[in-house]
């Protein structure tokens, strides 16, 4: 199913964008992933620090039957590590740290095996630390609450994947180790330092540093699917993401976050500009991630970001800076790829969107393929439903003007097909054909859809 909405997704996103206003292009790309009664989605553009769309779709709760509002509260995952290296920057600021320390200066089971690994490491996931949590381990029971101290045991006396600096690769036990230091020269839990310091000061009172226990207001349920149902997804004890993913929030406050970054409200504007900057190895070469902050170009603009993932939630949130966009998103399902809607989202936005490179092929499409002529009775043995899987079906239909086209499920714009052969079709917005099969009494038994080299196959009800 996924990939079947996939397809769709390119051959409606192309062709609706260039006529359509940015909100109901934004509309188009999130419906054709997302529906409203299944787990959802909440998302935000904002320009130039204020919101120009936020909307949601689909069920918070499918149990109680309730539906996602803007101000829904999500587990954001690692995007909880940009309020992590922001916190440690503070400490910074006010003379408590440098990020040159090594950790074992704060954190005595690293004085040996740490005993070249600076703060600046750990930002930056150069640290050589593997990335081993509770997490990260298939079985184990995440009902429980662990402590810092004991999500450090869990990996302490692991050897070091390589000499600091020398490589780059992501770890969340670094970003525990951060949270254990905060904690250690803030004498505050790393819940209680972020609650003061960043949600009470910039008037973040829809986000929580994950407790399972507390009652949190629009609160999301999270959920996966298995054997292609939906189901609430394990429960995870959120003290073991800790400081590398346990901050709940809204797209609403997370714009609150960004401006706050930008407009130097929480850190000095060198702070700021050391975070977004991309870091470098010993060698010199540069690696795609700051302090809490990752880098990426979309077209000609570049991109800092950050995903998160945690047991039935995805995230991410991503800026523009040459465009001064922020776009937000925050689901309540592994299911979906939240960060394909992003990356759509923006590229309506960016200087060189990778969607003229879509038109451009259109284009040659169109120039080179022919369609033919073919009765309107040929024509009318193709209509009728598709079942791609059960109770999901797309609509082959024949207008007045005996054009064929496909209609997805729970779409209303229709994309022509166009005939190639007899029982071959093709579609002139996109590199996409469709071909009809037909059983040995020459009666239509499926379809099968071929973009790119990826195919789906819908059986005819």
């Amino acid at each position: 199913m996924n990939n079947f909405f996939t397809t769709l997704t390119f051959l409606f996103i192309t062709y609706f964008s260039f006529s359509q206003s940015y909100e109901s292009k934004i509309d188009s790309i999130v419906s054709l992933q997302y529906s409203a009664n299944e787990p959802g989605i909440t998302i935000l553009v904002a320009k130039d620090g204020k919101a120009i769309y936020k909307k949601a779709l689909g069920k918070s709760n499918l149990e109680l039957n309730i539906p996602i509002e803007v101000n829904s509260v999500f587990q954001i995952g690692s995007i909880t590590k940009q309020f992590t290296a922001v916190s440690i920057l503070m400490l910074a600021e006010q003379g408590k740290l440098n990020i040159e320390d090594k950790i074992g200066k704060y954190i005595p089971e690293y004085i040996e095996v740490g005993r070249d690994i600076t703060i600046h490491h750990l930002l930056n996931h150069t640290s050589g630390i593997k990335n081993k949590t509770p997490l990260s381990e298939k079985n184990y029971t995440s009902r429980m609450d662990r402590s810092p101290k004991e999500l450090i045991t869990y990996f302490k006396d692991e050897p070091l994947a390589f000499m600091p600096g020398e490589k780059f690769k992501y770890s969340n036990a670094g970003y525990i180790l951060l949270g254990q230091i905060i904690e250690t020269i803030s004498k505050q839990s790393y819940g209680q330092f972020i609650q003061e310091n960043i949600f009470d000061k910039i008037g973040m009172t829809s986000s929580y540093c994950g407790d399972m226990k507390q009652v949190i207001p629009n609160r999301s349920t999270g959920y996966i699917i298995k054997q292609n149902e939906f189901v609430k997804s394990d429960y995870m004890n959120l003290s073991l993401a800790y400081s590398a993913g346990a901050i709940l929030s809204t797209t609403e406050d997370l714009l609150k976050w960004q401006n706050a970054l930008l407009q130097n409200t929480l850190l000095k504007e060198s702070s700021i500009k050391q975070a977004m900057t991309p870091t470098l190895l010993n060698s010199g070469k540069k690696i795609p991630y700051g302090y809490g902050f990752r880098f990426s170009r979309l077209g000609n603009s570049p991109v800092v970001a950050h995903t998160g993932s945690t047991k039935g939630f995805t995230s991410i949130a991503l800026f523009l800076p040459q465009e001064n966009m922020y776009i937000t998103v925050l689901t309540n399902c592994n299911c979906k790829n939240a960060n394909n809607v992003a990356k759509q989202v923006a590229e309506l936005f960016v200087t060189s969107p990778d969607v003229n490179k879509v038109s451009a092929v259109t284009k040659t499409i169109e120039q080179e393929k022919k369609s033919i002529a073919v009765s309107a009775e040929i024509l009318n043995n193709y209509t009728g439903t598709y079942e791609v899987k059960p109770n999901v079906n797309l609509t082959i239909g024949l207008d007045n003007t005996n054009q064929l086209y496909l209609l997805a499920p729970g779409q209303t714009k229709k994309v022509e097909l166009f005939v190639e052969t007899q029982n071959h079709f093709f579609v002139k917005i996109v590199d996409a054909e469709i071909t009809f099969n037909k059983n040995e009494t020459n009666n239509v038994i499926s379809l099968t859809m071929n973009q790119s080299g990826r195919k789906i196959i819908a059986k005819k009800n």
